[in-house]
């Protein structure tokens, strides 16, 4: 996908109301490779343009793939605010510490989870 593109996805979530302004604003800059500080006023990801986060489900039984997603991390405050937002099973966890974790400078397998009522294996990387 081209970076026009992806800006116009964002765009179009943002008319569409599924993400704010200031989350519109955060990943506009991410794209363009703006430096900005998060909400929490912690500096950009250390080569955040280098890394990436990817999330991987794939059904139990046969073992296709079924979303295969990565996201920059220069995106990933912007992703877990709206992860929070769209997500209320998520309502206990805590992002703020995922995304220290991942800040800090995590690689590999974070984070895997079986589904065992939708027959699914959610695994989360940092690459």
């Amino acid at each position: 996908m081209s970076m026009s593109e992806e800006r116009m996805q964002i765009l179009q979530m943002l008319e569409d109301g599924k993400i704010t302004a200031d989350e519109a604003t955060t990943l506009l800059r991410a794209l363009s490779g703006g430096q900005q500080k998060s909400s929490a006023g912690k500096s950009p990801l250390p080569n955040a343009e280098n890394r990436f986060l990817r999330v991987r489900v794939a059904d139990l039984e046969t073992n296709k793939v079924k979303v295969n997603v990565t996201l920059p991390m220069g995106l990933l405050g912007a992703g877990l605010r709206m992860a929070e937002r769209f997500a209320p099973e998520l309502a206990g966890f805590d992002m703020q510490d995922l995304e220290e974790m991942l800040t800090s400078g995590a690689s590999g397998k974070i984070v895997e989870v079986t589904d065992e009522e939708d027959n699914e294996l959610v695994e989360v990387y940092v690459e």
